[in-house]
């Protein structure tokens, strides 16, 4: 694997990702895609961007290696890599520099320390 092919991997997947993500898409096809999806299982992921470029790119990791152990690597690279280009295009946007209607940052946040056993703390 060069690092060319890696970074026009990287670039299809973000580009992929975003189009399926948050654009209308050719004929509305990719909107319209969404919207049937609805809220089930599928329409939750592709409402993730970070959730969607992992299956992205697990679809193009086999363009880069064969090898199970280098696929599983590859596609947390590629998906790594299409989150932060999604991350640099939304610090352009929140700085005025792309169109008003650019899609918003993908946002992720996870607290590993937070319980949710409980209701409320004792006095």
């Amino acid at each position: 694997m060069s690092a060319t092919s890696f970074v026009i991997a990287a670039l299809a997947v973000w580009r992929l990702t975003h189009l399926l993500h948050a654009e209308d898409g050719p004929w509305r096809l990719a909107a319209r895609t969404r919207a049937r999806l609805g809220n089930g299982a599928v329409g939750r992921m592709v409402g993730c961007f970070y959730c969607l470029s992992v299956w992205v790119a697990l679809l193009l990791a086999p363009w880069l290696s064969e090898q199970l152990l280098d696929l599983l690597v590859v596609t947390a690279a590629l998906s790594g890599a299409a989150i932060v280009i999604e991350r640099i295009s939304g610090a352009f946007e929140r700085h005025g520099q792309t169109e008003p209607d650019a899609a918003p940052l993908a946002r992720w946040h996870e607290d590993p320390f937070a319980r949710t056993d409980r209701t409320e703390d004792p006095p």
